[in-house]
């Protein structure tokens, strides 16, 4: 069964978009592992925000070896699905990008709905010869615990400041992205952090930068459903950056699908 799936994959890997007419010029990429009830949700809201802008583009989602209907509902709201059998979000977002046909690549969270607007503003930032990629303003929705908020505060901040995106959207060039061989799947966890760092290095060199746009993402809460074991993993994560190296410690983006299911 598992053979099938990635010799669908290989077999789907150059072809566009269904409801793209061309070649399209971005690629919206979505990670999903037992995310049938948000991709319900979100897909039609990026499908609308895809509408909105000025270009062909193409949304392909990554069923990550899910156990539900994730496969079937990305279809069923017109997505091309690439499947990826190992369950590890680094290895989801680079299947991803290998099967995307356009030069511009958008990573977007299962949970996350960007606006038309926000799409829009970071096409025209990867139009500027002096743009590797970025990111945009994180938004909770619903409104997080009070902890929980002061903490998304102090992420925006320091993503501002370093130039480091939220993995629930991020964008780059797809040849800046190849050249640093893409997210690194030594790690279970913050590979984003891991791929902005190294983007910044080749974009230093190419007379590039990371950019943060002011507009803002919106993504869903249920990233502090349990505010005291998300304080404790950032908190390894803090004294022990390698701790994300090992799938073991980084429970906290795994065990959810496995144990609750899909919410």
């Amino acid at each position: 069964m598992g053979g099938s799936k990635r010799d669908a994959a290989r077999h789907s890997r150059h072809a566009y978009d269904p409801c793209v007419t061309q070649a399209p010029d971005y690629s919206v990429i979505v990670p999903a592992y037992n995310e049938e009830r948000q991709l319900a949700r979100t897909l039609p809201a990026m499908r609308e925000a895809m509408a909105g802008t000025d270009l062909p583009g193409e949304l392909i989602v990554v069923d990550n070896n899910s156990s539900d209907a994730t496969a079937e509902v990305a279809r069923r709201h017109g997505a091309r699905v690439v499947f990826e059998p190992v369950n590890q979000i680094a290895r989801a977002r680079n299947a991803g990008a290998a099967a995307a046909s356009s030069g511009q690549l958008i990573f977007v969270d299962a949970d996350t709905a960007p606006s038309a607007e926000l799409l829009n503003a970071a096409l025209d930032a990867l139009k500027q010869p002096d743009c590797v990629g970025g990111g945009a303003k994180v938004v909770l929705d619903p409104p997080p615990p009070w902890v929980a908020q002061r903490l998304l505060a102090l992420w925006n901040l320091l993503s501002h400041q370093a130039g480091w995106p939220a993995g629930c959207f991020f964008f780059c060039r797809r040849d800046a992205f190849e050249a640093v061989e893409g997210f690194s799947e030594a790690h279970y966890a913050s590979e984003e952090i891991w791929l902005a760092r190294r983007l910044k290095r080749w974009g230093r060199r190419n007379r590039m930068s990371m950019r943060i746009l002011p507009e803002q993402v919106l993504s869903s809460s249920r990233k502090t459903d349990n505010t005291p074991r998300m304080l404790g993993m950032l908190a390894l994560m803090v004294i022990f950056p390698l701790a994300t190296r090992f799938r073991g410690m980084c429970g906290y983006w795994y065990k959810r699908g496995e144990e609750a299911g899909p919410t």
